[in-house]
């Protein structure tokens, strides 16, 4: 029996660990480009080249290529695509159940967690104007009144403390909510597809999205790109909000509409968003964002990112999917599971291994 190819098409796994196990358990491996996963070099022509007959294929996020139809078609026997990282708005899933293909992805805490941490670093930095300060300090100048931060919980004093707003209550707006818990600020939480006694256990209150922009002091979005979600932050959306308020995306660029966005901080209709995801990545040089100064804090889709963490386990479970695929086996973390059906009709107990 020859060995089942598998295409690793964006090698992640620097000391190569992972590579061994799959070609001790009896892969032919393949290998893609590593930068695909930080610059716009993957085309649909080169991805193809470095990866034919794949019936496996791990990797991380492709920048400007989406994992469709288009893409996939030269893989008839292609049994899972499995991801390294949590994301996979990149992946057509109505295409891959369509084709039979099997999608997991990687939802390891030190990335769900690193990323509620980078958002809430972000809310801290926003409110407590601390660009601003840095630079104070820097041109040397020094303690000025109109540089005064944010307070953000409730006092003792009668201050009622701010109110944050966050969109999607997963596994990343939950830590971020039990992140605020001992900051005693009022949580608004809008999320359709979880349950009431989520809200109750992480101290949000639950509401409809149109309450928790205008309420909110800050509003933060941990929400999966889709079709519902794209441009959530519209045009109309940000007229909701207060013009003091603070707009954090550390989700998809796409759920924000980004001209709007720059027309409402231009104007002074927002007072600032840090954003961490952007319609198009790496930002481009001319993009308006970048001329709005300290009304933004921007960051290049990393704000999750921890040491020694991220690029770990997540190449672990992706790998174990990988193999149990290969195996006839359902691998965990399956995110398409309309197309288990037709898989293990396909594929089920029938092992490559």
């Amino acid at each position: 029996m020859s060995k089942p190819k598998t295409y690793v098409y964006i090698p992640s796994d620097k000391e190569g660990a992972s590579h061994k196990i799959l070609e001790q358990a009896g892969c032919d491996l393949m290998f893609g480009d590593p930068t695909w996963r930080a610059s716009l070099g993957a085309t649909c022509e080169k991805f193809q080249a470095m990866g034919p007959n794949a019936v496996a294929m791990l990797g991380a996020r492709m920048e400007g290529l989406m994992m469709d139809r288009k893409l996939l078609t030269p893989y008839p026997d292609l049994r899972v695509i499995a991801r390294y990282n949590i994301g996979y708005d990149d992946i057509d899933l109505d295409d891959c159940t369509a084709m039979g293909i099997l999608v997991t992805h990687a939802p390891v805490e030190s990335n769900w967690g690193g990323v509620a941490e980078g958002a809430f670093a972000m809310m801290l930095s926003m409110l407590k104007r601390l660009p601003e300060l840095d630079r104070e300090v820097r041109n040397g100048g020094w303690r000025k009144a109109e540089l005064n931060g944010t307070f953000m919980g409730r006092r003792q004093d009668g201050y009622g403390g701010i109110t944050i707003g966050i969109v999607g209550l997963g596994r990343i707006g939950s830590r971020l909510a039990d992140l605020l818990a001992p900051w005693r600020v009022r949580v608004l939480a809008y999320d359709p597809y979880v349950d009431e006694s989520k809200f109750v256990h992480h101290n949000a209150t639950p509401t409809n999205l149109e309450t928790l922009l205008k309420e909110s002091d800050v509003v933060t979005l941990h929400c999966d790109l889709n079709k519902e979600t794209r441009n959530l932050i519209s045009k109309d959306s940000l007229k909701l909000m207060k013009p003091s308020a603070i707009l954090i995306n550390t989700a998809r660029g796409p759920l924000v509409d980004e001209d709007a966005l720059y027309d409402a901080l231009d104007q002074n209709r927002l007072r600032g968003a840090a954003l961490d995801a952007f319609n198009v990545e790496p930002v481009p040089k001319q993009s308006p964002l970048l001329s709005l100064g300290d009304k933004v804090l921007l960051t290049p889709h990393m704000v999750g990112g921890s040491g020694g963490g991220t690029q770990g386990e997540n190449i672990k479970w992706a790998t174990d999917a990988a193999l149990a695929a290969l195996r006839g086996q359902v691998p965990r973390h399956v995110v398409n599971p309309d197309v288990l059906p037709a898989w293990r009709k396909r594929f089920e107990g029938k092992s490559l291994l």
